[in-house]
């Protein structure tokens, strides 16, 4: 009998035992499974915060932009750089492919198409020639000019107002900048011939000489022309004018204004006062100008650029824009080189520019 107790006593003793050490490998499975699922978790959330940041990274887009220019010279480099400014003011990465046509139109056009093959996100084209080519190269990749006098009548836009599904800009001719020249040359140099020098092949230009012509009538002044093909012939146009020229006015052609320093010789020889389309010509020994700041204008164009470019607008909802003031601009130095009369009226009126050499 007290065999028989002793063995179920025994048998009892190791059955607590063996339960008691399946209820430690429960809780130590437990344990470890709650373990596993904090790492899993943990691991999610770090992989997580890894695809995010790689997606911020995604977003900051370096964005590329083809920049054509029909010649390179003061004016039309300042337009380039305040519109490179304005991207960067705006916190955008932009690459920039610059391309000079060296003032050839086929250049102009083989560049444009250049752009289009590289499939660039924007062109920025800097004067009337390179936004032409632009426009024929694409129907679809967003161009913003600037430096073009007449966008309607250049063909690039059928209205200011209206532009095109994929063009716009700003224009770099104040619409009283002409007559306010022409009157400014009738108040001061009375009964003068003004000299005219342009490239009949700038539609720019030619808009800005029928102004001329326009404004003229019904003043006491005249006008005589010498067209030019390039910049080469420049100098002999200039002298085909000396003896029926008074005053000379430069406007705002790319060629003539590329090879400007050879009308500055001839004015400051001849006594002939040079009036100039614009500030940078008046640095480089132009007499005066009523004109306005090509950075400024190329700094709008790159704030338009920045809402295209971000899908804020599209080129279709940002109308053609012209400079918003201009001024009169003059440099003493070449007034007194070019046999200029000096009027107090200038020191009231004008903005005063010294000479800038060429480096």
């Amino acid at each position: 009998m007290k065999k028989n107790l002793l063995l179920l006593l025994i048998i009892a003793f190791f059955s607590i035992l063996v339960l008691a050490a399946c209820g430690t490998s429960d809780d130590t499975d437990n344990t470890n499974g709650g373990s596993d699922a904090e790492e899993t978790e943990g691991d999610s959330e770090e992989a997580t915060e890894e695809t995010e940041d790689e997606e911020a990274v995604s977003d900051d887009e370096v964005y590329q932009i083809g920049a054509t220019q029909i010649v390179e010279h003061p004016s039309l480099d300042a337009a380039y750089e305040g519109f490179q400014a304005a991207i960067a003011d705006a916190g955008l990465e932009a690459e920039y492919d610059f391309q000079s046509a060296q003032n050839d139109q086929n250049n102009a056009s083989t560049i444009a198409n250049n752009f289009v093959a590289d499939g660039v996100d924007l062109i920025f084209a800097n004067s009337t020639p390179s936004a032409q080519s632009s426009l024929q190269a694409t129907s679809d990749i967003p161009i913003l000019f600037t430096s073009v006098t007449d966008a309607v009548e250049s063909g690039l836009v059928e209205a200011l107002d209206e532009p095109g599904e994929n063009i716009t800009g700003v224009l770099d001719l104040h619409p009283d900048s002409v007559l306010t020249t022409v009157e400014f040359v009738d108040n001061y140099f009375e009964g003068a011939t003004i000299g005219l020098i342009y490239s009949a092949g700038e539609a720019n230009s030619v808009a800005q000489i029928e102004a001329v012509k326009e404004a003229v009538e019904g003043t006491s002044l005249s006008t005589a022309e010498a067209t030019i093909g390039n910049s080469s012939e420049v100098q002999q146009a200039t002298n085909s004018l000396v003896g029926e020229a008074d005053v000379f006015y430069i406007i705002t052609d790319n060629t003539v204004v590329s090879a400007l320093e050879a009308v500055v010789a001839v004015a400051e020889e001849q006594g002939i006062p040079l009036i100039v389309g614009e500030p940078e010509s008046v640095k480089r020994g132009g007499f005066a100008t009523f004109g306005i700041d090509y950075h400024t204008i190329g700094y709008r164009t790159g704030e338009m650029a920045v809402e295209v470019l971000t899908g804020k607008k599209t080129t279709a909802d940002i109308p053609v824009e012209a400079p918003p003031s201009m001024q009169l601009f003059i440099n003493k130095e070449a007034a007194e080189a070019q046999g200029v009369e000096w009027n107090e009226d200038w020191d009231e009126d004008a903005e005063f520019l010294e000479t800038v050499e060429e480096e």
